[in-house]
Order: C-alpha cells, then sequence, then structure tokens
C-alpha cells in the first residue's frame, strides 16, 4: 500500500475546523492519486481504480450540497464540545472520588481511582452536525455501581450552572442519562470494569477488560468498540466521514433511520457504508454513495454484511451464529458489529421495514443514477419523505399520562420499545401487504376542563374545547422540578400559565402518538379488517409494565384515514391528503376493527 502520508496535515483544525478541516484533505488526498492496495474487509476488492477527473468534479458538487443543506457545524460549535466533554471529563474523576470517599478509601487511592469519558456514535465517527447529541461512555472501576451514577454523578451535575436539562431513565435496555449542558445535547451511559484504577491512558481494545461484566455494562461498552472498530477498518476514514455524512442525512430524511421502531440506526449504515469503502479503497465519497445503493438493492440477503471475520473471545456470552441459534437465522437484513463479541445491529428489522428499505435503496439507485451524469442535482437525494402522503389507512398509537411529563416520557418510552411487537403481530394478517411505523412520535400537552374530558383526550380523541400543543417532555421535565422546588404540593392539576398569560386550573395530559401506515389488500366481498387480536396482546404487552398505573396511564389504538391526520404531522407548505368523492358504484371504505 502506498500513500501521501503528509496530506492529513496540511491544513490543520485550528484554521477551518474539524469538518471543513475533512473537506479540504479529502480534495488534497484525491489530487494525490495515492493508491490503496491493502486488503479490507472479508473479501479483496471490487476495485481498486483511482477516481476520475468527472468523479473528482461531482464529489465537490457532493461536498456543497452538504454545506448548503447544514451538515456541518461552525468551528465555535464544535469547540464547544470539546470544552463541555473536558468539563464532564473533570466531574467523573471528581464523581470516582467521591464514591471513593464514601467507601472508606483513603484519600489518595480515592484520587487515583481515575474514571474516564469516551465518545461513540456520530461524534466518535465524525459525522455530527449543527444539534446533534454527543453520545459518551462514563467508564469506572469495579467498586463504582451503577446505582451511584444515577445518584451521586447525578447530584453532581445538577449542582452545575451549565446544567439546562437533564433526564434519568435507569430502567432503560441501555440505562441512560439525558443532559443538555452548555447548550450541547449529551447522552451519558455508563460501564463499570472489573479493575481497581480507570486511569487516562486506558483504551478499551482488550477484550479481556469484558471479563465479569453484566449485560448492561457489556452493552454499554459495547458502542465504543464497535465505533472504534469501524474506524480503524475503512481504508480512507475521511472519504468514510462524508459518504457516511451524505447517507446519514438521506436516510433520516426519508425517515428510515430509527433502529427501535425497525429501520438501521446510526451504527447499522455507518458499517454499511464502510463495508462500500472496503470494496472500492480509492473511491472518493460521491462514487462511494452511487456503488451504496447500486450493490445494496442487489445484495443477496440474508447474507450478512461484516467488516470482518468473526472473533472468538475469553467470555462466556452470546456470539451471532446463525449455524447455532434459531433466531439469528431469523435476521432478514444481518450488520454484523466488528467488536467482540459480535452481534447484528438490525434484528428489529420485519418484513415490512425490510419492503420499505430496499424500496428507499431502489429509489436512491434510480436517483444516483442520473446524479453521476449530471441530469440531476445532489439535492434531489435529500428530498423529504412522503409517509403521511403514502398511503390511505394509518393506525395512530396513543401513549398518554395524566401525571407528570417525566412518567410520560417513561411511559412513551416503554410503549415505544413494544411498538415493534405491534407490528409482527400485524404482519400475521393476510390482508395487511404492509405495516409500516414512522420513526419518530409526537409528543403534545393538553389542558382539559374535566375528568371526562381528559379521559376522552387520552383515549386519542380530538377534543375542540381541550387546549392542545406541542410539547417537549425534556424541557417540561425541567419546568416541574423547579416548580416542585418552589411549591411542594405542586401536582397535575394544578394551576397552568397558557400562551395567553392568563392561569386557569386545568387537568393536564400527555400524549405521544405513533403512525403505522398501512397497506391494505382485501377481498372485494369483505371490506372488513379486524385487528382485534394485535391490539389486544400489544396493550397486555404495555400494561404488563411493572411501573404501569391505569389511574395515570393510558394506552389506545385508533384506525384513522389520511384525510384525518392531524395538522401536526406535516411541515409547512405540505399537502395534505384530501377526501375523494366516491363514485355511486364504488364499494365502500375498509372498516377497520380495533380494539
Amino acid at each position: 500500500m502506498t500513500r501521501v502520508s503528509a496530506v492529513y496535515l496540511i491544513i490543520p483544525q485550528s484554521v477551518v475546523g474539524p469538518d471543513l478541516c475533512d473537506v479540504a484533505n479529502q480534495l488534497l488526498l484525491i489530487r494525490s492519486r495515492s493508491v490503496i492496495t491493502k486488503t479490507y474487509g472479508v473479501t479483496p476488492p471490487i476495485s481498486t481504480a483511482s477516481p476520475t477527473e468527472a468523479e473528482i468534479a461531482m464529489n465537490e458538487k457532493l461536498i456543497d450540497e452538504l454545506k448548503r443543506q447544514g451538515s456541518f457545524e461552525s468551528e465555535e460549535e464544535s469547540q464547544k464540545r470539546v470544552e463541555v466533554l473536558n468539563k464532564l471529563q473533570v466531574m467523573v474523576e471528581e464523581f470516582v472520588r467521591t464514591v471513593s470517599l464514601q467507601k472508606n478509601m483513603a484519600e489518595a487511592i480515592a484520587r487515583d481511582a481515575g474514571g474516564k469519558i469516551f465518545t461513540f456514535g456520530s461524534y466518535r465517527l465524525g459525522v455530527y452536525g449543527p444539534g446533534s447529541d454527543i453520545d459518551t461512555l462514563i467508564v469506572v472501576p469495579k467498586h463504582v455501581a451503577r446505582e451511584n451514577f444515577f445518584d451521586v454523578f447525578n447530584k453532581l451535575l445538577r449542582q452545575r450552572v451549565e446544567l439546562e436539562e437533564i433526564a434519568s431513565v435507569p430502567d432503560a435496555f441501555v440505562p441512560i442519562i439525558k443532559i443538555k449542558f452548555s447548550g450541547i445535547s449529551v447522552d451519558l451511559i455508563f460501564a463499570r470494569l472489573d479493575i481497581p484504577q480507570v486511569p487516562l491512558t486506558l483504551t478499551l481494545d482488550d477484550k479481556n477488560l469484558l471479563r465479569n461484566l453484566d449485560e448492561k455494562d457489556l452493552r454499554s461498552l459495547n458502542g465504543t468498540r464497535v465505533t472504534d472498530e469501524i474506524l480503524r477498518l475503512v481504508p480512507q476514514p475521511t472519504v468514510f466521514k462524508h459518504a457516511l455524512r451524505a447517507i446519514k442525512l438521506w436516510a433520516q430524511r426519508r425517515a428510515i433511520y430509527s433502529n427501535v421502531m425497525g429501520f438501521p440506526g446510526g451504527v447499522a449504515w455507518a458499517m454499511l457504508v464502510a463495508r462500500i469503502c472496503q470494496l472500492y479503497p480509492n473511491a472518493i465519497s460521491a462514487t462511494i454513495i452511487s456503488k451504496f445503493f447500486n450493490i445494496l438493492t442487489k445484495w443477496s440477503w440474508p447474507q450478512p454484511v461484516m467488516l470482518k471475520p468473526i472473533e472468538d473471545g475469553p467470555l462466556q456470552v452470546r456470539v451471532w451464529n446463525p449455524k447455532l441459534y434459531p433466531a439469528d437465522r431469523a435476521h432478514r437484513m444481518p450488520i454484523i458489529t466488528p467488536a467482540y463479541p459480535s452481534m447484528c445491529a438490525t434484528h428489529n428489522i420485519s418484513a415490512s421495514t425490510q419492503k420499505v428499505i430496499m424500496s428507499e435503496l431502489k429509489r436512491g439507485a434510480a436517483l444516483m443514477d442520473e446524479i453521476m451524469i449530471g441530469k440531476r442535482p445532489w439535492a434531489d437525494l435529500f428530498v423529504k419523505h412522503d409517509f403521511f402522503q403514502r398511503y390511505k389507512y394509518y393506525l395512530a398509537v396513543y401513549a398518554s399520562s395524566k401525571g407528570t411529563a417525566e412518567q410520560q416520557l417513561k411511559w412513551s418510552g416503554l410503549v415505544e420499545s413494544r411498538l415493534r411487537q405491534l407490528i409482527l403481530k400485524l404482519e400475521w394478517i393476510d390482508s395487511i401487504e404492509l405495516a409500516h411505523p414512522f420513526v419518530k412520535e409526537f409528543d403534545q400537552v393538553h389542558y382539559c376542563a374535566d375528568e371526562e374530558e381528559a379521559k376522552r383526550v387520552a383515549d386519542g380523541e380530538q377534543i375542540a374545547t381541550a387546549s392542545s400543543k406541542e410539547a417537549d417532555l425534556v424541557k417540561t421535565i425541567k419546568a416541574e422540578e423547579h416548580k416542585g422546588h418552589g411549591d411542594k404540593s405542586a401536582t397535575n392539576g394544578d394551576a397552568e400559565t397558557e400562551g395567553d398569560g392568563t392561569t386557569d386550573t386545568k387537568l393536564v395530559v400527555y400524549t405521544s402518538t405513533f403512525f403505522i401506515g398501512l397497506e391494505i389488500n382485501l377481498d372485494p366481498n369483505n371490506k372488513q379488517l379486524d385487528i382485534q387480536w394485535p391490539c389486544k396482546e400489544f396493550y397486555e404487552m404495555c400494561r404488563s409494565w411493572p411501573e404501569y398505573d391505569e389511574d395515570i396511564n393510558c394506552i389506545c389504538v385508533r384506525n384513522i384515514r389520511n384525510f384525518n391526520l392531524p395538522d401536526y404531522v406535516f411541515g409547512e407548505g405540505e399537502a395534505r391528503p384530501v377526501r375523494q368523492k366516491k363514485s355511486k358504484r364504488k364499494l365502500a371504505d375498509v372498516e377497520v376493527r380495533e380494539l
């Protein structure tokens, strides 16, 4: 392999910022014509050809379009992120020292116990943009428990004047504290290693560090280890970053970016782009994007996408193996993480979401064929989805609470995590060709005059007399905390100040609404679709939550026609579906029977 190593040092980050530095250095790398001959991944490359002048010109247009789309962050904002991470590192060391002293350790030993933060996700991959959060892992020595993280460290955070928002979710699959610190959103997760000290020099490469850890610690460590491994396995990190930045923007705009909803998440999209980079090690970002769509539309799923062979390790833990595990054989579009223990990052993909993904890949491939020959602009690839115009029938899943915003955040998160099971049950119904979940929920707060009105709102009814507005649950939680400090008796039903400045005593109901688009194919002589069984199973699954309270929490599924979709799902200037006049001879609409 030959490479011009000085290329990456010509333009320092201090001059143009990290994002634009990558842009400039990619252009310099292109012009240097360095050729990579090393094999990356599990197969030899498809092509080692260097970029043509036409591809170079197309790549420059791609970078220009990403700038127009607001994909890159300013140097000032990037520097602010560094400052926040430095402050968090100091706080983590103080956190570990405090817990150590509480456990009667000597001051010197407590100080040397250390503690370190690692980043992962989009920030570590270098594809973050304005407003992106920072995925951050806090690693501590063995005497610091997860309970200390949600108690001691939580209190340390709340003492900081830089803290703007905070929400703890200790019962999540990966327990997390979400904060906004100096204007930067940070997701904090926790892992305890079976070692007495965690120095600043520690890396997580050694698989032996995974010994004697519980499943939650292993899951927390996995994100950082996978991200670091991906960066080691791509031929040209800068080319990879810009290609991934474009694919991430495309997937978000087309509403196919959400692991919990059954689509690839950030890590899965990163691994797909990394695999294409391995197959075309000398290509530039524009070419990688074109090959991405071309290859993945033709991929022989469920053949797995892997960046390197699966490795053995020191733990008695399950590693992805479809020959051994029936559940692994059931994965429809397996994308396998490169760090031990290897797992499938796309186990949530269902038959319906696979159809949606493949449809979007085919659309992208057709567009890229024209973009690469100059018939279309790059902007066409990033056009917003048409989810709320695409289907005739939708299901609206309402998760509501007559409690606090914090109770609603937990409840809606639980319902969201169970929504995939509803999708799978809907797919069992012969008449449903496709059950397509939208990737985000719509949160609202409603001010109701009485219990009857509150109950109707919680059941998903649109009540004209109830005042409703969009809700930011995390911000509301902080406001409730301030209110609680000022008035310890503050409860749901206390006076609420509305936008006109008046104060009325009203019942507050929070709702989080999830939408599922349906493709239905019924017998012309039977226009009835019965979804009572899937709904009943889904309700029971949600209500089995240990914290479920029937006086506070409510779950409801309603069918809704496209022309009756609420205004809040449409963006400014978007055309909404209108009801078509029926011909006299036309058969009646489908009747959807929900529970």
